[in-house]
Formats: structure tokens, sequence, C-alpha cells
């Protein structure tokens, strides 16, 4: 039987832990499971560091994507500025590479096995890349090199439209959901030419997301509050206006990127953002992943999908805790546990002296 040990040091405490994956991993095959990935706008200057600094298997994961790039991503995730971060090109592999790091330790440390121990793996908008990674069906080094063509391709088409764009986030009640399609057509054809509103995200039984030119989805935002479809609109700190037409341009760069990408059959079901459904094939991955940058992120729908499946252990990897949040606020008695940092592995190595892996 392989056994690893656990020696990290956690600030002043050290932890000797004897982990046997034999016997942690009938603990995780029990209860089906998903794995989740998050998308732009995680990003921080740090993350990912600590596991870097902590884990081998961590650190392997950054000097591939370094090498991937040919540059020291590694080093602006580190201790670069915020503002380098979050341009689109530095934020999408940076978020990917930081995901993949956190999910190597699982499996390194703990024999965490993606095909044996999970039922889906899904991720949000860029997040579907990592989930791909995680389900072998595209390996880190394309997978970094796509993200950076995917973040290239959309500050391409930001610079070329000529017009402002912007985001709002939406406070809606669950029964307004169905009708916010409508409502954003019936806005939109009352917008001067040129201007143009659609919906972005459905991210939880209690927000949207819109997205487009800056007037029409400022006009969005007034209408669907007036209407009471929305309680309130919080306009978004982002750099173009993503999942809606006005990206097209940057789906069409990706193409070709992405059929020249020999993509494997998933070893676990991929949801895909596009049809909140599993994916049928690897020949279906390209074009899903070409429509992804101008649709409706169906998240509320994927994780409706995976809980209707009898489903409520959820694994998130990756920086930040939007994921993690919005599944609390919508399924509090659900196992939701997110890995991102180092006190994560630290409280995960206590469950294990504890023996209550099986909370996982």
């Amino acid at each position: 039987m392989f056994t690893s040990l656990l020696v990290r040091s956690f600030g002043h405490q050290t932890y000797n832990t004897n982990i046997l994956p034999g016997k942690i991993l009938p603990n995780f095959e029990k209860t089906p499971r998903a794995i989740l990935f998050p998308g732009q706008g995680a990003q921080y200057v740090g993350m990912g560091k600590d596991l870097f600094m902590s884990f081998p298997s961590a650190r392997l994961i950054f000097e591939e994507a370094d090498e991937s790039l040919g540059t020291k991503l590694s080093s602006l995730i580190f201790d670069g500025q915020q503002k380098d971060l979050t341009l689109t090109q530095n934020a999408q592999p940076a978020i990917l590479a930081t995901s993949i790091a956190a999910l190597k330790i699982l499996e390194s440390e703990f024999g965490f096995d993606v095909q044996s121990s999970c039922t889906y793996a899904l991720g949000h908008s860029l997040g579907e890349y990592s989930a791909l990674v995680a389900a072998k069906s595209l390996s880190l080094y394309d997978a970094i090199r796509l993200v950076r063509r995917r973040g290239e391709s959309m500050a391409k088409t930001v610079t070329q439209l000529g017009v402002k764009t912007a985001m709002a986030a939406l406070v809606v009640r669950e029964e307004n959901l169905p009708k916010l399609r409508g409502a954003i057509e019936e806005v939109c054809s009352t917008l001067p030419e040129g201007e143009f509103v659609e919906l972005a995200n459905l991210n939880s039984s209690f927000q949207a997301v819109i997205s487009g030119t800056s007037q029409a989805v400022d006009q969005a935002s007034r209408f669907l509050q007036s209407k009471q479809l929305a309680a309130r609109a919080v306009d978004l700190p982002v750099s173009a206006p993503f999942h809606c037409k006005l990206m097209q341009p940057a789906a069409e760069m990706m193409k070709e990127a992405l059929n020249g990408i020999k993509f494997q059959k998933p070893i676990v079901d991929v949801i895909s953002n596009v049809t909140a459904s599993p994916i049928k094939s690897e020949e279906e991955i390209p074009s899903l992943l070409f429509r992804q940058v101008t649709s409706t992120v169906q998240w509320q729908r994927s994780i409706k999908y995976c809980r209707e499946k009898g489903l409520n252990n959820f694994i998130l990897f990756g920086p930040a805790r939007v994921l993690a949040n919005l599944l609390k606020k919508d399924f509090p008695l659900d196992h939701i546990r997110p890995f991102t940092t180092v006190k994560d592995i630290e409280l995960f190595a206590d469950c294990i002296k504890l023996k209550h892996a099986n909370t996982l």
C-alpha cells in the first residue's frame, strides 16, 4: 500500500500526518461528488503562492505554466501588480494554473482520484478549461496556451469595438429568472442602432449578469428594476462585455486554435456552460468552447443538473470563494468544501487526523 508522509509547516504549526490513500479513497468514493473551478474575476496577486511554497506538486504546475507560455507567469501571479494580473490575457492562464495546482495537491498528498471519486467536473466560463484539464481531456500545457489566446482574442476584440461596453450583476428572485431573457429582448427592441444588451450569466437562484454596450446595460438595469424583475443592479469592473454577441470576433479568433487541439475523451462527465449537461463526446468540445465565448453561462442550470442527479457534495479548486458562496446561499445544507489556500489543506489534514475525511 502506498504511503505518503505529509510534512508541512503552517505558520508556527508543523503537521506530520501519515496519510494512507488506500484508507482515504473509500471515503472519497462513498458520495456522488462534483469538482468545480472558477472563472475570471477570481484573480488576486499572491494567489497560490502558499501552495507553491509548500507543495512540490503545486510547484510543478506553476513551472509548467511558465514553460508553456515562455514567460514567468508565476512571478506575475505571486508578486506582480493587480492591474497587470487583471488583464484578461494574464488573468485567464493565472486562474487556470492556480486552480489545477490546488487539485494536484489533493491528488498527490491525499490520494484523490478524479475518475473514481467524482461524478462531474464543471467550471464557470474560463473554469470549463480547468474542468477539461481535470478530466484529462486537455493537457495543462495546451490549456494554458489556449486560455492565453482566449484572453488575447477578447482584449483585441474590445479595442476594435469602437463603443463603450459594460456588464452588470442583477439581484433577482428565482421565479423571475425565466422572465429575464424576454424582458431584455423587450429593452433591445427600443434601443438605438448599435446598442445591445444580452443575458451573460445565470449564476444562481438570486444572481444574473447582463452584458453589452454601456447605454444598453444601463437602460436594461433600470427597466428590470422598474418591472420588479431585479431588486438591484451593480456595475461590474470588467475589461470586456463577456458572453454576448459583441465577443463574436474573439470567438472567431479562437476557432483555429480550438480546432488545432486534439481533445481526449473526458475520464469523468464535464458539464458544458452552453448546454448545462454533460459533454457527449470529445469531438464536440471545440464547438462548445467556441459557442461559450458568446453564449450565456448556464451555471445555475448546471448546478441544478447535478443536484437532480442526487449530488450535494462539491469540492471547489482555485482562487477566491465566489462559487462556494453562491452554492452556500442556495444550498446551505450541502457539503461544500473550497480548496484555495494552505489553510484549507491544513483543515483537511485535521479532518484526516480526526478520521472525519468522510465529511469532505
